[in-house]
């Protein structure tokens, strides 16, 4: 026999629905597939109407219009979260490593053992942040399905980012920092400096996002900062000095911050512009608790950019805070063959990551498909082919 358990009150169900935070539902009041919710003609229950609620394998789904599809399989169905026990609460990568600090060439937890998180980065939050493809649904899914350990938060300074309004940027910010400590996750702020490449362009902005940034989240210690992405057309000394104006702004404010510096070369050690890593070596940044970053595109950086990872991460303490399975422009076919080279080498070496991007944008990087955002429709039917990917990379060994 059918059992119809879909008898949810309908203010309960508009509550839930409007809410997005399914995650505390209890899917005991839900069929779960296939104990479908409608009759056809011959009264059998073989499809769901449009609204109609069901779970399957422990995700909650909604139906956008009748349909007989396997929930999540299609378009037809919306994500809601996912079934669990609400007065359970769900350990993140924070409750569980605690604060972090560089010990040696790593990251490591609270008990001083060196850590690998595993996360995403946003795109730009100008075109793809608070309440577009990053909102409470979205980073339930980041959070509990995908078990990221980081959200990194980029904050683009041009290009329509915070030097159009600082103080709404710097509001969106600790908005998402908050969001992602709620779920148990790190958060990385990203000075996503990009054009120009000099980052001593932007050192007074930079000063006073940090200063403002730092002051706010004083009280957390899940928060990493990263005071200059992909530095170009500079040399490794200017950015050395650069960081060591920006380093004791942090430090004045919250005295062991782990503070992360993009390097020569578009954050490559050099590898993209000429440089080498000896610069770096021998004219290291001269404060501790100092991550040094790395950012790939696999299917253009090959062995060579490999090599430079390895070398780097032999001697410095390095997070690889942006790479994808695409070219550099983020975009292109996946070269998912050397991404595992890397993949493995970051595992060997427990170099935390994350990939670029958490977003719908119509380039092959971005993990969801065109539209997702809009219509907060984060199953895994909507992620692209480098989405179902990286998520797989993510719940890796969970």
């Amino acid at each position: 026999m059918n059992l119809l358990k879909l008898t949810i009150g309908a203010c309960a169900l508009a509550c839930l629905i409007s809410s997005n935070l399914a995650y505390s539902l209890d899917c005991s009041t839900v069929n779960e597939y296939p104990n479908w919710t409608a009759k056809n003609w011959s009264g059998q229950f073989d499809h769901a109407n449009t609204g109609d609620l069901m779970h399957y394998q422990n995700k909650l789904y909604k139906a956008n219009w009748w349909t007989k599809a396997i929930p999540g399989s299609n378009q037809s169905w919306q994500y809601q979260g996912t079934c669990s026990d609400p007065t359970t609460p769900k350990e993140g990568a924070y409750d569980k490593h605690g604060k972090l600090a560089v010990c040696g060439t790593k990251l490591c937890n609270k008990n001083n053992q060196p850590v690998q998180l595993r996360g995403m980065s946003s795109h730009g939050l100008q075109w793809y942040g608070l309440n577009t493809c990053l909102t409470e649904q979205s980073l339930d899914v980041l959070a509990y399905d995908w078990q990221a350990d980081i959200l990194r938060i980029s904050l683009y300074v041009q290009e329509g980012g915070y030097e159009t309004d600082p103080v709404g940027f710097t509001a969106q910010v600790n908005t998402l920092i908050a969001m992602a400590s709620d779920r148990g996750m790190y958060a990385l702020v990203d000075w996503h400096q990009l054009s120009p490449g000099d980052p001593n362009h932007n050192t007074e902005l930079a000063k006073q996002f940090f200063t403002d940034i730092v002051t706010h989240n004083k009280h957390r210690d899940n928060v990493l900062y990263d005071i200059a992405n992909e530095p170009n057309n500079v040399a490794w000394l200017g950015i050395r000095d650069y960081a060591s104006e920006i380093i004791p702004v942090i430090r004045s404010i919250k005295n062991d911050a782990i503070v992360l510096v993009g390097t020569h070369g578009w954050a490559t050690f050099g590898a993209s512009d000429g440089g080498t890593l000896q610069e770096v070596i021998d004219n290291p940044i001269p404060f501790g608790n100092i991550m040094y970053t790395f950012h790939f595109y696999a299917a253009s950086h090959l062995e060579f950019y490999r090599t430079r990872l390895d070398s780097a991460s032999d001697v410095l303490p390095v997070f690889v805070t942006e790479w994808g399975s695409q070219k550099y422009t983020g975009d292109g076919d996946n070269d998912f063959i050397s991404t595992q080279s890397y993949i493995d080498l970051m595992k060997r070496k427990k170099i935390s990551w994350t990939n670029w991007n958490y977003s719908d944008d119509m380039r092959s990087g971005a993990v969801w498909q065109q539209g997702t955002c809009r219509t907060s429709n984060f199953s895994d039917s909507q992620l692209k082919e480098a989405g179902s990917w990286v998520k797989q990379q993510i719940l890796l060994g969970r």
